[in-house]
């Protein structure tokens, strides 16, 4: 049997797997474990606790929210957007932004450095 604490950090390759079950809750935190990692771009899952969240930020290069399941609140330069599960969203390069989790939510982050 695997401990789920020895994991590998990227996904191995031509391996089908539930992306909601590459990342787990934690009370009370925020858990991120990076899928993919190339000079071009990465791609990292997070799980958000209830009411944790990332505080407003830039980046110098666009990113995309896939929300997997439950719900966030995704403020960008000022708006509110509620993205749940199945929805997506593009955080624009330089724009403020910053992340709420309305409902325990995990999300995939998709950031292209071109």
């Amino acid at each position: 049997m695997t401990n789920p604490a020895s994991k590998p950090k990227g996904l191995p390759a031509a391996e089908v797997a539930k992306a909601g079950e590459l990342v787990n809750y934690q009370d009370g935190a925020v858990v991120s474990r990076e899928i993919l990692k190339k000079p071009t771009g990465n791609v990292t899952l997070f799980a958000f606790d209830e009411g944790q969240g990332l505080s407003e930020h830039t980046a110098p290069f666009d990113a995309l929210v896939q929300v997997i399941e439950g719900e966030a609140e995704i403020i960008i330069s000022g708006k509110p957007y509620r993205v749940q599960g199945g929805e997506m969203i593009l955080m624009p390069a330089g724009q403020p932004h910053a992340l709420k989790a309305v409902k325990a939510f995990k999300m995939i982050l998709i950031m292209i450095r071109s």
